[in-house]
């Protein structure tokens, strides 16, 4: 994830982009932001009018949308070469602006120009669409015979940027990295330079991991090797973390006079250089018995974690793993960690564990839990509670359908407390944003056939009755079609996968079918099944099931190759990795605030009450197939944490309360 503080006010509306778009696609923006105005080109024995210099104008300025639209209007009132050239230039902002659907259009009605500015303008904009396409071979047909011949230096920019950008999404990094340095040697301003570093910068946290390490082990150069070791920090850390912050530190140490230093100078980073960390941790996990399977996965998460940071850590951090069962409970894995000279404990998972040492009055070591305590306990000083909580999930779904406009929903939920819980959170945060809860049906979870439900929630049994006493009034047959509901702007579905198969198509059978359908991460199930019939649900799940940034993007596949056992539990291997960065960051933040972390379970933040709260990714199931949705409201996870325990999660204090009777 990229971090916006460090991104030149130039380019940052589209680097929020990134997050969206397919990694191409997201290269080819990332060098093409920042070239904004490089290119405006005149046409020989053409002077400019007003209009068109206020093209140029706002092309300089960042503003490519709107210098786009000028000069496509110009376009539009011209002819011959003249209309040719101003469409060219509105095509050039549009890929500026990360339109790229637009810049093809524009370009699709001309012909090949046969030489000079022209040919220039359209080989580079065609080039830029091929990157946008997925096609950097393509692209680099075109820019390596530009290269190859004498260019004016506004050319001689666009071109070799592009070129470099094809090299990284050819995964190349190296080639990348040493085109970047070469077009810094055409630039004669220092805006222009640090601009320039910016975008080779942008192209290392898109590029693979392992292509980073790869080509620093074999570049000679040591500028090249200095931004592909940096680029491999930022992308395995995600810029974040002990390992971030102490990596990026020795690396300022190893290379002095580095031009990486002005990308690191715009970076927050602690001012005190390297940061302390606890020099021994102890992992209190079931590791035997009928949960040694979700806590093996949790441990694999977070020694994952640990050794993607270990080298930053100069060698000098041990974690040692306590068997909560074998150790006789909670209590005493916690008393035998403290003995061998733990200074942070992470654990137990399951949440009877937790309460068992919530119950002690003093914690003479930091504990993170990983699980929350009963809602009306109060956690002891030194006790942070970090779950994969299905309330948080049910909260930020009432955000998002408040984000998406939607401001009055109903509710389908099972006849449990589960469902009951997410009820609550869903309806008072739902209310509290100014939405209203019409009204919500429970289901039993078992049954095959969920009519009745449907048809009270969605008003339909009232339409069948409107019609029978009509028809009785009438005394004869009449033509009648139920209607639902019309004031029902959302739908929020609180099921397992394979009853939310069957309720998505009985609410398409009853003519519930448009509206759209908000649910959790329980509706993905990741079971190898087609999800067809849930085509068109939107729900929250972690960043590592469903929309894994650079920094993440190998590790699901990766623990799936080592422990293809627990390729369903990769919501619990995010945990432990998230587990262990939140380590080092309350062992930091116990004077203070802790910073926010952009974890592989959302993105974590940690309240007052030590609790740490989530906001997760969002997706759509597509064809079957679960596909990312933009970042507006992240949701927070639901877990096996119900499962583990034998025991629901605690309710949460609640403005809005379930009621006692169905409605």
């Amino acid at each position: 994830m990229f971090n916006f503080l460090n991104v030149p006010r130039k380019s940052y509306c589209m680097i929020l982009m990134l997050q969206k778009l397919t990694r191409p696609t997201l290269l080819v923006i990332a060098a093409m932001t920042l070239l904004g105005g490089c290119a405006v080109t005149d046409f020989p024995g053409m002077p400019r009018g007003q209009s068109e210099q206020r093209a140029a104008s706002l092309a300089q300025q960042g503003r490519h949308d709107d210098a786009a639209a000028m000069y496509i209007g110009l376009a539009s009132g011209a002819s011959g070469l003249q209309r040719d050239r101003l469409t060219l230039l509105a095509s050039e902002q549009w890929l500026d602006a990360g339109d790229g659907p637009r810049a093809r259009s524009a370009m699709r009605g001309l012909a090949i120009p046969s030489r000079g500015e022209l040919r220039s303008l359209w080989n580079t904009n065609n080039a830029a669409i091929d990157l946008w396409d997925g096609h950097p071979d393509k692209a680099l047909s075109l820019l390596d015979a530009m290269s190859a011949r004498p260019l004016a230096r506004k050319h001689r920019l666009r071109v070799e940027a592009l070129r470099a950008d094809a090299w990284f999404q050819k995964n190349v990094p190296l080639r990348a990295v040493q085109l970047y340095m070469q077009r810094e040697q055409w630039l004669d301003n220092r805006q222009d330079m640090l601009d320039n570093r910016q975008r080779l910068w942008a192209g290392l946290l898109v590029t693979n991991v392992g292509s980073l390490r790869g080509a620093s082990s074999i570049a000679s150069n040591p500028t090249s090797r200095g931004w592909l070791t940096l680029g491999a920090l930022a992308v395995s850390t995600g810029q974040q973390g002990i390992g971030w912050s102490n990596g990026v530190v020795r690396w300022q140490a190893s290379n002095f006079g580095h031009p990486g230093m002005s990308i690191v100078a715009d970076l927050e980073l602690p001012e005190s250089g390297l940061q302390a960390f606890p020099r021994q941790i102890a992992l209190l996990l079931p590791l035997s018995g009928p949960n040694r399977t979700a806590g093996s996965a949790v441990q694999n998460g977070f020694f994952g974690a640990y050794y993607s940071a270990a080298s930053e850590l100069g060698g000098v951090q041990t974690i040692r793993v306590y068997d909560v069962v074998a150790s006789g409970g909670a209590r005493a894995a916690y008393e035998k960690a403290v003995n061998d000279g733990a200074e942070f404990v992470v654990g137990p998972l399951l949440r009877r564990a937790v309460n068992d040492i919530a119950a002690e009055a003093l914690l003479p070591v930091p504990l993170l839990t990983l699980n929350n305590i009963r809602a009306d306990d109060y956690a002891p000083p030194g006790m942070y509670q970090f779950a994969l909580s299905p309330e948080d999930e049910a909260i930020s779904a009432a955000r998002r359908v408040i984000a998406d406009g939607k401001t009055r929903a109903v509710a389908l939920i099972p006849d449990n407390d589960w469902g009951r819980r997410l009820l609550t959170s869903f309806a008072t945060e739902f209310e509290s944003r100014g939405g209203t809860l019409l009204e919500y049906r429970n289901y039993t979870p078992r049954d095959q056939d969920f009519s009745f439900e449907i048809e009270n929630l969605m008003g339909l049994a009232q339409s069948v009755q409107r019609y029978q006493r009509l028809r009785a009034n009438i005394g004869g047959p009449l033509q009648f079609d139920p209607r639902r509901r019309e004031d029902v702007e959302a739908v929020f579905l609180a099921a397992a996968a394979p009853v939310g198969r069957l309720l998505k198509s009985q609410l398409k059978f009853h003519y519930s079918g448009d509206l759209p359908v908000y649910s959790t991460s329980r509706i993905n199930a990741l079971d190898g099944r087609s999800n067809a019939d849930l085509n068109g649900i939107m729900f929250a799940d972690t960043p590592w099931v469903i929309s894994p940034q650079p920094w993440i993007a190998e590790l699901p596949a990766l623990y799936g190759e080592y422990w293809p056992a627990e390729r369903r539990l990769g919501r619990l291997h995010a945990m432990g990795y998230d587990a262990y960065h939140l380590v080092g960051e309350l062992f930091v933040a116990r004077t203070g605030p802790m910073a926010e972390i952009n974890g592989t379970t959302g993105r974590l933040s940690l309240d007052r009450d030590g609790q740490v709260h989530r906001e997760l990714a969002w997706a759509v199931f597509e064809r079957g197939q679960p596909v990312a949705l933009a970042d507006t409201i992240r949701p927070l996870e639901e877990s096996a944490n119900e499962d583990l325990s034998g025991e629901p999660l605690p309710d949460q204090p609640a403005k809005w309360a379930y009621p006692t009777q169905d409605l």
